[in-house]
């Protein structure tokens, strides 16, 4: 039905002017009169209008023009309005935590009042009385959140996986733009898939080929992972929900398999992971921010090496299954309380919020070599005719000393363009350098690969790769003096392996470009 209300919708959305109320009607003339522009008014932001023309959708400086007709809003009176739609794990915790460090910072008190089917909205006021702003929140799913979207009945997506092919194609047709332009699309906080056992489940890792086959109905016993003679339960999220769908997206249809039908669906991953816990053969994918006491199980691969979720392993990305959590918006002009507060989503005292509030936050942290030993632990097993040890020693001696950031940038899958996450790494980075946080600094972007194919070519891709990232960070960052710092490249291709590299997703983490920095 989602999908059904999102062509309607679109098609509606082009053609809006055959269906828009009389109510909404609106002749906007400058002061002269020699210009006049009659339509619907679909927006105003307290400084511009958005009206539906015979001509398409137009946005009009308020400032130049008299608004006449029914439609034209009370310009004392002006309350800015945002709409937010989608995600419920994001609209009941993450996003309202924001806004109350918003309005504290700004001087705005808060007021939340309910809505009808668990819906709600926050108010800002100045002083007590004075209603400056209202955030509404449509609370479902990811899915929901773009139908409203398309639907012109939302003017933000809150969303647990990136837009799907379709959906974007809807939204361009609707005249909202590339939904996957970096003014669209904002990584707001940083989550992870992660696979949940019961505390007394003997398994205590899987790989991600296992993970898979066990989420398809292929592999249905516990004995099969190591574990006892007992028919595995499947829980996930409700079909429809961000995690859901990334599960389908990133677990099952790379490797052509399609999810089981006998799971038991949750509608909230908290709720997941309780019903796990008291199950001993349950087995759950939820939210790294909402496990509870279920215990999450290590990722590993028949080389041995294993990854395990946590902070810094989502942060890097070195964690496979990261899940940034997103905010969608159209190419329209919002109010400019909302422009405030997307900004203020974006700085670092908003970091300290989402982490506050139980997530992951896109803040980078540095890690010194010193605390990792275990990816050097890899290098070691891992080194033989191909990456030598004079390699892994040129590898410490320019390393040695340095912190790595944990900001890092991987592809999307049989591309050259950087993930999700990564293009926000990319934005994130520019603007620390405009700052001058790292003046002083040296700064060099390194280069790794998977192991298909000889060393030295791998090495030669690994390097492209890190003079694009360099590259983009550099044009991103328009401002920066970039005297003030070093900037450098390097690769070592194969030599630091995160992950094995006998399936797609193990060198789909090994294809990557670090940050270090002294």
């Amino acid at each position: 039905m989602a999908w059904f209300r999102v062509a309607v919708s679109a098609a509606l959305f082009l053609f809006g002017s055959a269906i828009s109320g009389a109510a909404q009607d609106v002749t906007l003339s400058s002061p002269d009169g020699a210009v006049e522009i009659t339509g619907d008014l679909l927006g105003f932001d307290g400084q511009f209008y958005r009206v539906d023309t015979q001509f398409g959708e137009l946005t009009v400086d308020g400032s130049g023009v008299v608004c006449d007709g029914p439609g034209c809003p009370n310009l004392a009176d002006f309350v800015a309005e945002l709409t937010l739609s989608g995600s419920s794990t994001m609209a009941e915790v993450l996003l309202p935590a924001l806004i109350e460090g918003f309005a504290l910072r700004n001087g705005y008190q808060t007021r939340r009042e309910a809505l009808p089917d668990e819906n709600f909205e926050y108010q800002l006021l100045r002083g007590d009385t004075t209603l400056v702003a209202r955030f509404t929140f449509l609370v479902s799913n990811t899915d929901e959140g773009f139908a409203d979207l398309l639907a012109n009945e939302a003017d933000v997506v809150m969303a647990l996986r990136e837009i799907r092919p379709k959906e974007r194609q809807l939204a361009r047709e609707a005249g909202m733009g590339d939904m996957t332009g970096a003014s669209r699309s904002r990584v707001l906080a940083l989550d992870a898939m992660v696979p949940v056992v019961a505390p007394g489940n003997p398994v205590r890792s899987i790989s991600v080929p296992e993970l898979a086959q066990v989420f398809a109905g292929t592999i249905t016993n516990w004995q099969e992972l190591g574990g006892p003679d007992a028919p595995i339960s499947l829980h996930l999220p409700v079909a429809g929900s961000g995690l859901a769908q990334a599960v389908e997206d990133r677990l099952l249809k790379p490797v052509k398999l399609s999810q089981s039908e006998d799971l038991r669906r949750h509608d909230r991953s908290s709720g997941l992971a309780r019903s796990v816990t008291i199950d001993p053969f349950a087995i759950g994918i939820a939210s790294f921010a909402e496990t509870g006491t279920a215990r999450m199980l290590t990722l590993t691969g028949p080389c041995g090496f294993s990854l395990a979720a946590g902070r810094r392993a989502i942060k890097t990305e070195d964690y496979p299954l990261s899940a940034p959590m997103f905010l969608y918006l159209p190419a329209r002009r919002l109010p400019k309380v909302a422009r405030d507060f997307l900004g203020y989503v974006r700085g670092p005292a908003a970091q300290v919020v989402i982490r506050r509030a139980g997530f992951v936050d896109q803040a980078p942290e540095k890690i010194p070599v010193n605390a990792q030993g275990q990816r050097l632990a890899n290098a070691i097993t891992a080194a033989g005719d191909e990456v030598d040890l004079v390699e892994l020693q040129r590898l410490v001696a320019l390393l040695g000393g340095m912190q790595r950031l944990t900001t890092s940038f991987r592809f999307e899958t049989g591309s050259t363009r950087p993930d999700a996450q990564s293009r926000a790494n990319i934005a994130q980075l520019s603007r620390a350098i405009e700052s001058g946080i790292y003046d002083a600094k040296r700064m060099v972007f390194v280069g790794f690969s998977d192991g298909e194919g000889a060393a030295a070519g791998n090495r030669k891709i690994a390097l492209k790769r890190a003079e694009a990232v360099r590259d983009a960070v550099i044009k991103a960052a328009e401002t920066a003096n970039l005297d003030r710092l070093e900037i450098g490249v390097e690769a070592f291709g194969e030599a630091l392996p995160m992950a094995c590299d006998d399936s797609d997703w193990g060198r789909q983490v090994n294809r990557r470009v670090e940050v270090w920095l002294r």
